[in-house]
């Protein structure tokens, strides 16, 4: 694996600057392969995944020496950030015309199926299969219940089960 790079700047680079904190530093060298896959799981964009990832680790820097745990800090910060964007760009969808018909060359059923579920579902999902989440630990990610987590987590499965089921 290549160094760690963002906005242009080498982490190694970062290292010798007495402004990172040495643990974040070593934070987003362990965990940022991770935090842009989770992030592009759940954008679809690898260059919005990046660009979240990126901006979650810069705004986590001046705040680094009261977090209490970290990486699941950063977690948190990245599944938000990765909702916000998801809500812009269904409100930017909702206001712009329908553009013609792609002609596409092939689609990845399971990323098709995962692409109809709505925001909260497959957050959970993904979590939860991707990052081998508990419901607690995801529940806090998204703000509600364990129970809420479960059920998001079912009525997702059932809905991929009817998307991708002949």
């Amino acid at each position: 694996m290549g160094p760690c790079v963002w906005n242009g700047v080498d982490a190694m680079t970062v290292e010798r600057d007495d402004a990172w904190p040495d643990g974040l530093v070593a934070l987003y060298q362990e965990r940022h392969l991770a935090l842009v896959r989770l992030a592009y799981l759940l954008t679809s964009d690898r260059e919005v995944a990046e660009e979240v990832v990126h901006d979650a680790v810069l705004a986590l820097r001046p705040r680094w020496d009261g977090i209490a745990d970290p990486p699941a800090y950063l977690r948190t910060a990245v599944v938000n950030r990765c909702r916000s964007w998801l809500r812009r760009q269904r409100t930017a969808r909702a206001y712009t015309p329908p553009r013609a018909e792609d002609v596409g060359l092939g689609a990845d059923e399971l990323w098709d199926a995962l692409a109809t579920l709505d925001e909260r579902r497959r957050t959970a999902i993904v979590l939860r299969f991707y990052e081998d989440l508990p419901d607690d630990v995801i529940a806090g990610v998204l703000g509600c219940r364990p129970a809420t987590v479960r059920t998001l987590v079912h009525r997702g499965l059932q809905a991929l089960r009817k998307e991708i089921a002949p």
